[in-house]
């Protein structure tokens, strides 16, 4: 079977691991220091705080900037749930603005638009998450812009888009953002098997996110050498949102090779480009000049309609040749949760239901190689009848 995604494990990697086993600290050691020092060095950040999962990344960030009961805070549609839970979870309300069709990011004129819409009703909203759509970042100048003019918090949820590059600036997000969270589960662009990051420049959420990731607790030198070497304090309502040294092993190994990932995904991109060449049947997507796409997803959108077949039937006839498609995403406020809980209209937001009812996932991970590319192109070709 070929599925949408997948993890490249590579010899390099198997070591790493077995080292730390070897050692004396599977967790909280001296290994998870080294990878939260190379996530900095990499994206160009001050602080970097390595944790459990992408989503313990968005839920930390929710926790230590304080939302409560009648905040809201503006999300895609158009991304995973965690990106709008972490929200939920926090006490505020997830407010939603539609999605553009060119990089399936916000559309920033209606952003703008519904950010003074509840400027006016004193509903200002504390903060924004942009998602990274498949590893395409948004235009962040403009969305920096629109932070210092209005005055929220800005997060990027960076998950997939790790080894995209502005200007061959792989530390675009944390020059724009106020946080950045980054996810390495096993599809994305490198992994740690489970696990995930924050990226700040600010000493304050830093010191927070530390304390927050592991229970709240705070232990420093003043507290050991007036107490003893025992004590600690619990200041905050925190969790265990740690990362192991085992999985942090894998991360410094893959983040060796992250571009090299990222360029066999641009080479994927481009073979499936050169597939999908009839417009009125597909629309492949776009780069904006100046982007290193870092193709975490490869968001291909169909004509169902002048192919004469159902997405659904299109994924049958795939699974034939065990090929795995896969979709990114249904949209949130159509989801039953969201429906009972907030009463969302799901129809209101149009690009992302028409992106939601024509995108298909095409499989793109590192160790795709070209005879699969080329049994894929043959099985494409059969069933679009192209």
């Amino acid at each position: 079977m070929i599925s949408y995604g997948r993890q490249s494990i590579n010899q390099d990697d198997v070591k790493s691991i077995i080292k730390v086993l070897k050692s004396d600290f599977l967790t909280q050691g001296p290994v998870l220091e080294k990878f939260e020092q190379n996530l900095k060095f990499f994206f160009k950040s001050k602080f970097a705080v390595a944790v459990s999962s992408g989503t313990s990344a968005l839920n930390l960030i929710s926790n230590i900037l304080g939302w409560k009961k009648k905040d809201l805070v503006i999300v895609s549609p158009i991304t995973f749930l965690s990106s709008a839970n972490c929200i939920l979870q926090s006490g505020a309300t997830p407010h939603f603005v539609d999605i553009n069709m060119q990089n399936y990011s916000f559309d920033l004129i209606k952003l703008e638009t519904e950010i003074i819409k509840l400027i006016k009703k004193r509903k200002k909203p504390k903060a924004v998450i942009v998602t990274d759509y498949a590893g395409h970042p948004a235009d962040w100048i403009k969305l920096k812009k629109l932070k210092n003019k209005y005055g929220f918090k800005l997060i990027n949820d960076n998950c997939h888009s790790i080894g995209a590059s502005i200007k061959k600036n792989y530390g675009y997000a944390i020059k724009y953002a106020d946080l950045v969270a980054l996810s390495f589960h096993p599809v994305k662009n490198i992994t740690t098997g489970e696990g995930g990051a924050i990226l700040t420049n600010d000493p304050k959420h830093y010191r927070l996110l530390k304390s927050h990731r592991s229970h709240g607790v705070v232990k420093n030198s003043k507290m050991l050498k007036k107490y003893g070497p025992w004590y600690y304090e619990m200041r905050y309502l925190g969790n265990n949102y740690r990362m192991s040294d085992i999985h942090a092993s894998l991360g410094i190994s893959q983040l060796k090779r992250i571009k090299k990932f990222v360029k066999k995904r641009n080479f994927i991109a481009s073979f499936y480009n050169k597939i999908f060449i009839d417009k009125t049947k597909f629309e492949i997507p776009r780069t904006r000049k100046g982007v290193t796409h870092s193709y975490h997803l490869y968001p291909l959108l169909v004509s169902f309609k002048n192919i004469k077949k159902t997405k659904k039937r299109i994924f049958k006839e795939f699974l034939k040749y065990k090929i795995n498609l896969q979709v990114h995403y249904i949209p949130i406020n159509m989801q039953p949760y969201y429906q009972k809980r907030l009463k969302f209209n799901k129809n209101k937001f149009k690009n992302s239901l028409d992106f939601y009812n024509r995108e298909i996932s095409m499989p793109i991970f590192y160790d795709l190689n070209l005879r699969q590319m080329n049994y894929i192109k043959k099985v494409c070709k059969k069933i679009f009848n192209i």
